[in-house]
C-alpha cells in the first residue's frame, strides 16, 4: 500500500513529465500524471503544448512558448526537483532545443518517448524537428521508447523483421541513449518489444489484446518506466515492470469514448490495495500458475 504520510517527506520519489496536454486525458500530461500517482510517485509536469482532442481525433494543437517551457522546468527543479523525467510531445526544433538545454543544465535522468503521431493520425512532431531529436535530445536520454513507425523515422528505413528491429535498436543506441526499447505493438502477432542496453538484446513478450482502447499506451508505458526508475528500480527491471503494467492497463480499459479510448491507469488499485510493485509481481505469479 502506498504510504501517503510519506508524501510529506523530502524523499518521496518525484517523477517529472515534459509533454503536451490531452483534453481527453488518455495520453500526454494527463496519462503521465495518472501513471505516476498509480505507481506511488509524486508527479510533476511541464506543459509543452495544449491539444484539443478526444478519442476520435485531435481537433487542434497549440505549442507553448519556449520561454514559458523553460520557466516551468526551472520552477520545478529549483524547488522540488525530480528523480527522473520523461519527455513526450516536443513538436518543434525550438522546443526540443530548449528542453535539451535545460535537461542538461539540471542533470535530468531522461526517459524519451519520441512522440510523432497521435493514435488518430495527427502529426505531433514536425518533420524538421527529427534532426534535433536525434542530435540534441537522444544523447541525453537514459531510455528511449520509440514504437515501430517512430523507430523507422529515427533510422530512416523500413523495419519488418526481428533482425531489422535488432539492427535498428543498435543504430538508435549509437545516437546516445543508454537503453533502447522498440515497442512491438504495431507488429503483426505478439507485441514483442526489443530492449537493447549496449550489450544484450532482450525480447519482452506479452499477449496481444484485441481492443481499440489503446489511446496513450506509449505515454503510459514511458511514464511507468519513469516512475519505477524514480522508485530506484534498476533500469532493465523498470522497463520489464512497465511492460507488465501497460499490458494490464490495456486489458482493463474502461471503454470510454467512441474511438480509441484510454487505458485503465489505476487497474492495480483493485488488487487489494497492494503496493504497485508487489501487485505486478502477484499478477505475474498468478499468470504463471
Amino acid at each position: 500500500m502506498i504510504n501517503y504520510q510519506a508524501l510529506k517527506d523530502d524523499h518521496v520519489p518525484r517523477a517529472l513529465t515534459i509533454a503536451g496536454s490531452d483534453s481527453g486525458a488518455g495520453a500526454g500530461i494527463q496519462a503521465d500524471l495518472k501513471t505516476f500517482a498509480a505507481l506511488g510517485t509524486y508527479g510533476l509536469s511541464v506543459i509543452t503544448a495544449v491539444t484539443a482532442q478526444n478519442t476520435l481525433t485531435v481537433v487542434s494543437a497549440q505549442d507553448i512558448a519556449t520561454d514559458m517551457i523553460v520557466a516551468q522546468i526551472d520552477a520545478v527543479m529549483a524547488d522540488i526537483g525530480a528523480d527522473v523525467a520523461k519527455t513526450g510531445m516536443l513538436a518543434s526544433p525550438e522546443i526540443i532545443e530548449v528542453v535539451s538545454e535545460r535537461a542538461s543544465y539540471w542533470g535530468l535522468r531522461l526517459v524519451v518517448d519520441p512522440v510523432m503521431v497521435a493514435k488518430g493520425g495527427a502529426v505531433l512532431l514536425r518533420p524538421e524537428a527529427v534532426s534535433q531529436l536525434r542530435t540534441q535530445l537522444l544523447p541525453l536520454a537514459e531510455v528511449v521508447t520509440p514504437n515501430l513507425p517512430e523507430a523507422e523515422v529515427l533510422v530512416d528505413r523500413e523495419l519488418r523483421t526481428t533482425s531489422q528491429l535488432r539492427d535498428a535498436a543498435r543504430a538508435i543506441y549509437d545516437m546516445g541513449p543508454r537503453y533502447v526499447v522498440i515497442k512491438g505493438g504495431h507488429r503483426i502477432g505478439a507485441p514483442i518489444d526489443i530492449l537493447y542496453d549496449g550489450h544484450d538484446i532482450i525480447e519482452l513478450e506479452a499477449e496481444r489484446i484485441e481492443t481499440v482502447h489503446t489511446h496513450g499506451t506509449g505515454c503510459t508505458f514511458s511514464a511507468a518506466i519513469t516512475a519505477f526508475m524514480a522508485r530506484k528500480l534498476p533500469v532493465t527491471l523498470a522497463i520489464q515492470y512497465a511492460k507488465r503494467y501497460i499490458t494490464g492497463a490495456i486489458l482493463h480499459a474502461p471503454g470510454i469514448g467512441h474511438g480509441h479510448g484510454p487505458t485503465d491507469h489505476f487497474w492495480l488499485w483493485s488488487r487489494d490495495n497492494l503496493d504497485p510493485v508487489a501487485a505486478i509481481l502477484q499478477a505475474e505469479n498468478a499468470r504463471e500458475e
